[in-house]
């Protein structure tokens, strides 16, 4: 049997390894009951893992491939900071992002979630945002 996370590194670097292959059953266990998940505006704030995902789940639709890479990551205590780049493999080329997620760790669960990018790039790249479809990230 696999031991549980208990380092707040580890259990934000497990929750964005599952959510890269968009295993989102695999990664709500991650999060707490009222995890407080928030997107720069228009996309706005979520509570909850159903919260978490229907917001994630829309968006990453026109996926067919994700990869987060990690370039910076700090910790004190429960709070970790991780800088990363979000790339996006859609059906006729890859989307980058660069984003900055702020994690807080509690009892072995995210308790809140918060990713500072800049949403008009993101909005300007993805299909349903060019169709003048809602999206969030």
């Amino acid at each position: 049997m696999t031991q549980p996370l208990s380092d707040p590194v580890d259990i934000v670097r497990a929750f964005l390894s599952r959510m890269e292959i968009l295993d989102h059953d695999g990664a709500a266990p991650l999060l707490a009951a009222d995890v407080a998940y928030i997107n720069p505006p228009p996309i706005g704030a979520v509570r909850g893992p159903a919260g978490v995902r229907a917001v994630l789940e829309p968006f990453f639709a026109p996926t067919l491939e994700n990869e987060f890479r990690v370039l910076r990551q700090a910790a004190d205590g429960p709070r970790v900071l991780v800088e990363r780049l979000d790339r996006h493999r859609l059906a006729d080329r890859w989307v980058e992002l660069p984003v900055t997620g702020v994690f807080e760790v509690h009892d072995g669960r995210i308790t809140y979630w918060r990713d500072y990018f800049d949403a008009a790039t993101i909005l300007s790249q993805w299909p349903s945002a060019q169709a003048g479809g809602e999206t969030g990230a």
